[in-house]
């Protein structure tokens, strides 16, 4: 029978693709996530993961029992929501920006919908400026969004920086107006970067407004503008341009839980176990 702890660790090293990222998730030490998956190879009789000074990668074999740990723990979760099951039923309804929208988010809220199975759990994708209006309105009972300033309360997950992104064989004339690719308004990354923009005194023209971040990325991508984003999101088809063309540094993002303020206990239990496994 295999250790669900074991599972957790082994599951979670196969998803970060790091001993330390999953470390930093579960927080645990590197050495004892280590010696999970030494336990876990003991139990198995077989490697499961290949590990090299740069790179890390499952076994044949880790790659079969990595289906089965997910099942496993699935199932686990499943039975101790069923047993320990609370009064709270109903629907809850999120808000979440375009930024959180990844695998490891909604993994996270499956699992939360699989410890509460009488809660119904409502999704909407959008923009920060957009949702946090809706959960003024009453159309939605939390929201997990970036900010630029702390101009409303909320619980903080992770700050990174805001950085200028463009396609890597974009040349910038300074004579010109700087094109950009921006979110419709309201959008704490299209304030900031505009205000930088104002108080560097450069000069600029909106080619570009997009709803979704994929459709932001293939303009900036195909060379129609420059965008702000996260770091984080900055992958090998774009580059960051400030050092290269002298554009103005941007504030940090703050990535946080946002719950409206008559959120009942259900939705602030949501909002502790989102941060607790996020943060």
């Amino acid at each position: 029978m295999f250790d669900t702890v074991l599972l957790r660790s082994f599951v979670t090293v196969a998803q970060e693709g790091s001993f330390t990222r999953a470390a930093t998730r579960l927080h645990l030490t590197q050495s004892a996530v280590s010696a999970h998956l030494r336990r876990l190879e003991e139990q198995a009789g077989t490697p499961l993961v290949m590990r090299t000074t740069r790179s890390l990668a499952l076994t044949p074999d880790g790659e079969e029992l990595l289906g089965y740990a997910r099942a496993i723990l699935a199932l686990n979760r499943d039975a101790r929501a069923r047993l320990h099951r609370s009064a709270g039923e109903g629907l809850v309804r999120i808000g979440l920006s375009d930024d959180f929208a990844q695998p490891r988010v909604m993994e996270r809220l499956h699992a939360f919908g699989l410890r509460h199975p009488g809660l119904a759990v409502n999704l909407a994708v959008g923009i920060p400026g957009t949702l946090l209006q809706a959960m003024d309105r009453g159309e939605l009972d939390f929201v997990m969004a970036g900010r630029c300033h702390d101009e409303r309360p909320g619980r903080a997950l992770w700050r990174e920086p805001l950085v200028w992104a463009g396609a890597r064989w974009l040349t910038i004339d300074a004579a010109l107006p700087l094109p950009l690719a921006v979110f419709p308004e309201p959008c704490p990354y299209r304030d900031a970067a505009l205000a930088a923009l104002a108080h560097a005194g450069i000069d600029y023209r909106i080619d570009v407004v997009c709803p979704s971040s994929a459709g932001v990325h293939a303009a900036v991508q195909a060379g129609l503008g420059v965008t702000p984003m996260p770091k984080s999101r900055v992958d090998g088809t774009l580059a960051i341009m400030e050092e290269r063309w002298g554009l103005p540094p941007l504030p940090e993002v703050e990535f946080a839980l946002f719950g409206a303020a008559n959120s009942g206990s259900l939705v602030d239990e949501l909002c502790e176990a989102a941060q607790r496994d996020l943060g």
